[in-house]
């Protein structure tokens, strides 16, 4: 019988709200016959700077879970009833943190520990994370293009209108729309010209990926979420009145769903590319094509949210089931032998 595994999960309190799915996952967690221990650091508590952002120390102080894990108590816990935690110690690191990570973070990490015991791994996420990685699969998704100058924009945009999407950006941000020479920022429309600065200091930070834009988008941009390669539920975001961005951060509300044929199909030949990344849950979101087809615009690998929320939404127990799934990742893993942690 193998010995029960232990895991650190690495996040950051500070960005945390009462939606947060972190919670309930890590209470879940710690529920599984094959987990033993379950402690939670964050990237806010000042003690765990020489961690997260002067990279000289592996020591941390994290949250151990003794019971149910609760928002609530978060601000106080992760800052005042924490223990001493060493990453080299646990058997997994789960890696959930949210946006910005600080530069030399990923590669400070993946230094002091064998990247294999890590999801989602820093360098899958490295390499999936950018919005560039769509351009892989081109049968998935509506027309796209890697555009890192001006001319590329303007000639994408001569075709149909265009959506663009700053390579590193997350959340909906700095996201426009191009369509007949003019520029749509959210609810502002600006002359092509006039808006080349920002285009030119976009161009510096790496580019963007442009995408062909969808009449359909009314109907809602659907996120899936996908766990250990099996698709573990689905919510469809639909766009405010008169707008055209759906992500929830940009006002956007929730509706139930769940994934058609197509978006399995999806979700299976991204599994196929993410699992040998260690990337092993992923959220995917599509939208609708002109041909009223389900099409690929998006994929998100650091830090996915929402399956409380949809857990809520739906009455289904998928908080267990991505836990569960979680586990049989971890439990397929080459045992290292390490000594167990108690909460």
């Amino acid at each position: 019988m193998k010995r029960p595994i232990s895991v650190l999960v690495l996040t950051d309190h500070r960005s945390h709200n009462s939606d947060n799915s972190l919670y309930a996952l890590c209470s879940e967690l710690r529920r599984n016959a094959a987990v033993g221990a379950v402690h939670v650091a964050s990237r806010g508590n000042p003690a765990n700077d020489g961690f997260f952002y002067q990279f000289h120390d592996t020591t941390l102080r994290a949250w151990a879970l003794d019971g149910e894990m609760h928002y609530r108590d978060g601000a106080y816990r992760f800052m005042q009833e924490t223990v001493p935690a060493d990453i080299r110690d646990y058997d997994w690191i789960w890696l959930r943190l949210p946006r910005p990570i600080p530069d030399g973070f990923f590669e400070f990490l993946a230094s002091q520990v064998d990247e294999k015991r890590i999801f989602n791994r820093p360098s899958g996420v490295e390499e999936t994370s950018n919005k560039a990685f769509l351009a892989n699969f081109p049968e998935l998704c509506p027309p796209v293009q890697l555009c890192q100058d001006v001319d590329a924009i303007w000639d994408f945009q001569e075709r149909f209108p265009i959506v663009l999407k700053p390579l590193e950006n997350y959340g909906g941000r700095g996201v426009v729309k191009v369509e007949n020479g003019f520029i749509y920022d959210n609810d502002r429309k600006i002359p092509f010209q006039d808006y080349l600065p920002a285009l030119e200091e976009q161009f510096r930070a790496g580019g963007y990926l442009g995408m062909k834009f969808l009449k359909n988008v009314h109907q809602g941009d659907k996120r899936i979420i996908v766990v250990n390669g099996v698709v573990v539920g689905a919510v469809l975001r639909l766009p405010p009145k008169g707008a055209w961005l759906c992500n929830a951060a940009q006002g956007g509300r929730a509706a139930k769903a769940a994934a058609d044929a197509r978006e399995m199909e999806m979700a299976r030949k991204l599994s196929e590319a993410l699992l040998p990344r260690g990337i092993a849950m992923f959220g995917m979101d599509t939208l609708v094509e002109d041909d009223g087809r389900r099409a690929l615009s998006e994929v998100n690998t650091l830090s996915i949210g929402g399956i409380k929320p949809l857990e809520d939404l739906t009455g289904e127990p998928l908080v267990k089931r991505a836990t569960d799934l979680l586990a049989t990742y971890m439990q397929a893993g080459e045992n290292l032998h390490r000594p167990a942690l108690v909460s």
